[in-house]
Order: C-alpha cells, then sequence, then structure tokens
C-alpha cells in the first residue's frame, strides 16, 4: 500500500490501484463471465463474474477505505444499492426514514417492499427525541439522509447511531450528496453506508451505479450473499469508469463546494428568492451539526422564487445550467423536485415536508462562478409573471 494520510490521495491510491498481474497503474477492465477453473472443490479465488469480478473488486476496496468500512459491494444503480440493503429486513419489520428522502427510496418502500409487510414511517430525523419517542418493538432500522434531499435537512450522525446502538437497531445513510471526501458516516458509529455513485463518485455523468460500505464482517457476510443471490452487480466497465472518477474526486469537490457557497450567497440576497436552503450557511438549521461531522455544506442548494414567478419559465430561460434529473456531475443541474425526482412523493406528503411547487434543486457544478450566477440572475428575472 502507497503511504498516505489523507483522503486527497486515498481517491487516487486507495483499494487496488495497482494491477497484481501486471503492474499497470490502472486496474484493467476483466471483460469476463467466467474464470477458467483447475479442478473441482478448490474454492477459487474468481468462478463467475455476478460473484466476483477483479475490476469490481477494485472500486469495493477503494470505497471501503474511502468510507473507513469492512468492505464494500457495488450494484447497477443506486436503486438496486437500496433495495439489496432493504432486503436484510423481513416481514413486520419497521424502519423510521428521514421525512425528504430521495423519491426514488421512498416509492421502493411504499410500492414494493410495503408488498412483504416490511413498513416505513417518514420522521424529522433532526429531532433525535422524535426519533426515540418513534422506536417501537418492530422498528429495526434508522434510514437517514444528511443533507436530505431536497431540503437539506441535518441528521446528527453521532446521535442516530448511539440511539441505534441504545435500541439494537441498524443505522443507514444514504451518503450520495457529501461523499466520503466531504463526510463519512462510519467514523460516526453509523453501520452502513449507501450511495449513487452515479452523482460525485462518478462525477461526469457518464454511468449509473450504486455502492454500499458496511462497518462489519457480519453485515459484509450478509450484503455479499444478497448481492451474489439478488445479482444486480454493477459490470466491469462501469466499474473502471467509476474508480477513474473518484480518482479526481477532491479536486473536483473542491470547486463544486466553492461555487456552491458563493451562489447560496447570491441566491439569499437576491430580492426575487423567498428561501434558500444550503448547509453551508450560517443561518441553515442544522449549520452546527453539520460543521462538526462535514467538511462543508456540500454543492446542492434548493431555493423557492417568489409567488409572482413561473418556475417554468425560469427553467426555460437557463442557458448554461441544464434542467435534468441526476446531480453531482461536472455539468450544473437543475431540477424540479414536485415533479420530477420526488413526483412518486405523494402530494400531501410532499406539502407537509415542504416540497413546495415553487421549490427548484440546483446541483453545482465546476463552471466559472461568474457565468452560473449572471445564468441564474438573468432566468430569474425572465420568470416574473
Amino acid at each position: 500500500m502507497a503511504d498516505y494520510k489523507f483522503i486527497d490521495s486515498a481517491v487516487i491510491h486507495g483499494g487496488i490501484s495497482t494491477d497484481p498481474y501486471t503492474k499497470s497503474v490502472n486496474v484493467p477492465i476483466y471483460q469476463t463471465s467466467t474464470f477458467r477453473q483447475e479442478g473441482i472443490g478448490l474454492n477459487p479465488k474468481w468462478e463467475y463474474a455476478r460473484t466476483g469480478n477483479p475490476t469490481r473488486a477494485a472500486l469495493e476496496a477503494l470505497i471501503a477505505e474511502l468510507e473507513a468500512g469492512v468492505a464494500g459491494f457495488a450494484f447497477a444503480s443506486g436503486m438496486a444499492a437500496v433495495s439489496t440493503v432493504l432486503s436484510l429486513f423481513k416481514s413486520g419489520d419497521k424502519i423510521l426514514i428521514s421525512s425528504n428522502v430521495y423519491g426514488g427510496t421512498y416509492r421502493v418502500l411504499d410500492k414494493v417492499f410495503k408488498n412483504f409487510n416490511i413498513n416505513f414511517e417518514s420522521i424529522d430525523t433532526s429531532d433525535l427525541a422524535l426519533i426515540e419517542s418513534k422506536i417501537t418493538p418492530d422498528v429495526k432500522a434508522l434510514y437517514i439522509e444528511t443533507p436530505s434531499n431536497p431540503l437539506l435537512d441535518i441528521t446528527d450522525l453521532e446521535g442516530v447511531a448511539k440511539l441505534g446502538k441504545k435500541y439494537n437497531l441498524l443505522t443507514i445513510a444514504d451518503n450520495t450528496f457529501m461523499s466520503p471526501y466531504l463526510q463519512q458516516p462510519i467514523k460516526f458509529g453509523v453501520d452502513i453506508v449507501i450511495h449513487s455513485a452515479t452523482k460525485y463518485l462518478g462525477g461526469h455523468s457518464d454511468l449509473v451505479a450504486g455502492l454500499v460500505v458496511v462497518n462489519s464482517e457480519d453485515l459484509a457476510k450478509k450484503i455479499a450473499f444478497l448481492q451474489n443471490s439478488v445479482g444486480a452487480v454493477l459490470g466491469p466497465f462501469d466499474s473502471f469508469l467509476l474508480i477513474r472518477g473518484i480518482k479526481t474526486l477532491s479536486v473536483r469537490l473542491d470547486r463544486h463546494t466553492d461555487n456552491a457557497l458563493k451562489l447560496a450567497k447570491f441566491l439569499k440576497s437576491h430580492s426575487e428568492v423567498s428561501k434558500v436552503y444550503y448547509p453551508g450557511l450560517e443561518d441553515h438549521k442544522g449549520y452546527e451539526i453539520n460543521k462538526k461531522q462535514a467538511r462543508n455544506g456540500g454543492a446542492m442548494i434548493s431555493f423557492e422564487l417568489k409567488e409572482n414567478h413561473d418556475v417554468n419559465k425560469f427553467f426555460k430561460s437557463l442557458n448554461l445550467i441544464s434542467l435534468a434529473e441526476s446531480l453531482g456531475g461536472v455539468e450544473s443541474l437543475v431540477c424540479h423536485p414536485a415533479t420530477m425526482t420526488h413526483a412518486a412523493i405523494p402530494a400531501e406528503v410532499r406539502a407537509k415536508v415542504g416540497i413546495t411547487d415553487n421549490l427548484i434543486r440546483l446541483s453545482v457544478g465546476i463552471e466559472n462562478f461568474e457565468d452560473l450566477k449572471n445564468d441564474l440572475d438573468v432566468a430569474i428575472k425572465a420568470s416574473e409573471k
């Protein structure tokens, strides 16, 4: 292993960063479905690509190291990762989840796992006392996003982990919005970390992937069994692309977050913006907790235009920034949570948690700040009714 202390170096040299067979500085794409065996009953390291592939194994070792976990697992999408983790539970179990999680997570719980009598309740996980009051004998896990999607609520990772240990619950954190460069939930006691690696880890909007990291050998065995049994594994080519994306994670996020803080301050001061949600602003609820557990406020901003604005005109008036699903790429993207990422959540639930029709989610890219600021300003002015 290379000699390094900091995650900036680990993203490049962590995990299996050199091909053990050729000493290539990049692990190759092992584009194979199976491996020749020398005899029966020998328990070979490689046998079938769903069970294990050297390129995927290099990625899994890398994310395990970056998240300070025991083992990592790569999946065909973020939702494949989420669904595999949820497959740990059985009929009659209940999961407490953050009140504004990604719409796909809510949907798979509400429309798929509920069919197997695995139940859930959405609550404000920033309130530790509320979480504790909701823990009943059937509750088996706490599932959080911090910052949450799309309102960027902050949950105390250490506090949730302590509740998990007190009541013997699994604690699961979706760390997509921060990535291990900005936040490492396992270091605060969380059991399982999930990523939609499509986002910041890939970083270039050219692949779809999911990652899971666990904090114990017991959980590693359980997730490995489910990964192999369910089979939603990441292929070798996308594993290779994801490793390449991770190598620039630190330099990309430094630019992402520098732009985001400047844009959040600009939007906060804009006369036609009524609300700004960004954990890096000192008046953001949870600012101090986020400061304790994360490097900075991240690169996601949500904001609301005043009522005299047409959000559709706003989106159509953007030039540099694209209206699109997803986030975390080098290019800036906006979306309308109520009709896009969170459309699967019932309207009454969206209204209750604050996902309004005027809410805009902005994934800040690495373009020039002045260009981004000008694009937003022009679109805001053009959207007045």
